[in-house]
């Protein structure tokens, strides 16, 4: 069977990390490139942070292109604390690849180009701002005809956020990008949101037992989650955010699993969306059009419910 074909547009933190290792990890998979965009952190650390992954996994022959460092209007770029100032925890790594194995082409570049080069038979797999994604279809408006399908982590259903009140935090870094790619997208688009994920949680006893295999990769994998944990546990404690703490969620690593395995999807809700771009407090929250008020004919899968067991046997399996 031939394998699918993927390519990953990351923001690399430590979720970011683990849907990466869960795709090198897929024998039906095939990555055919990495395009970083800032967002967790500074773009040169995502860039950095993706070569890491590729080490611990023996995979520094997938190409790395270095794309977007600020959001399409600018501005100053934060990162999220949640995953350390690093994106990664902040552990230290002596023998990290430099810069270096980067490839000389643009992300955004190497976006067109490749899929250009397969036409209708690659997955664009986004978990990060979609900054990327906005810049590609601006340089070309038939990338989206282009591509098989896309999965994204972002953007949320019941107005809930993690970065702004109402806005998810890949949307809200970025609400134009975002608001570009939900509406001139026409591609099979499914949506992973930011409250889907923490209602499929993984319990806490599955974390210690995926994270304490006898692996090189679980190793690594406990030393960079330890420090977004701490700050999870830390943000409920401060806030009362009964989300931080439902359990043990790796949000970018739904979106992954869904273009690895259409079967883990078990429910989705199609329907039209965008992005709000004005509100005081509602500014980057997605917009779901459940009655047709928007009158768009391009509509999104909005993942509803999936297959737990699925999901854990692709993460157990992406740290042996």
């Amino acid at each position: 069977m031939a394998k699918k074909l993927l390519l990953l547009d990351v923001d690399c933190g430590v979720d970011d990390a683990q849907a990466i290792m869960m795709a090198l990890a897929s024998p039906s998979v095939e990555i055919l490139g990495i395009t970083c965009c800032y967002g967790n952190t500074l773009l040169e650390n995502v860039c950095k942070n993706v070569l890491r992954v590729l080490q611990v996994c023996n995979r520094l022959e997938i190409p790395v292109y270095q794309g977007a460092a600020s959001p399409l209007l600018g501005g100053p770029v934060e990162g999220a604390l949640y995953h350390g100032q690093d994106g990664l925890g902040d552990v230290p790594v002596p023998d990290a690849p430099g810069l270096d194995h980067l490839q000389k082409e643009h992300a955004v570049t190497a976006l067109l180009r490749i899929v250009s080069e397969q036409p209708g038979q690659i997955s664009l797999v986004a978990t990060g701002p979609l900054t990327n994604l906005a810049l590609a279809v601006k340089l070309d408006p038939t990338f989206p005809k282009k591509l098989k399908n896309m999965f994204i982590m972002g953007g949320n259903i019941d107005s809930r956020g993690n970065l702004t009140v109402c806005g998810e935090f890949n949307f809200a870094t970025d609400p134009e990008a975002a608001y570009v790619v939900l509406n001139e997208f026409t591609c099979p688009t499914y949506i992973a949101t930011w409250e889907f994920t923490c209602h499929n949680s993984l319990s806490w006893e599955f974390y210690h037992e995926w994270v304490n295999q006898d692996t090189k990769k679980a190793k690594f994998m406990k030393k960079i989650t330890f420090h977004s944990i701490k700050y999870g546990k830390s943000n409920h404690e401060n806030t009362g955010n009964h989300l931080w703490t439902s359990g043990f969620v790796s949000c970018d690593s739904y979106a992954m699993a869904s273009a690895i395995d259409e079967s883990f999807v078990t429910e989705a809700i199609e329907t039209a969306v965008s992005v709000e771009l004005n509100g005081s407090l509602t500014r980057g929250m997605m917009v779901v059009d459940m009655i047709g008020l928007l009158k768009k004919k391009n509509k999104a899968f909005v993942i509803n419910k999936c297959d737990l067991e699925k999901f854990k046997a692709l993460l157990i399996a992406a740290l042996k």
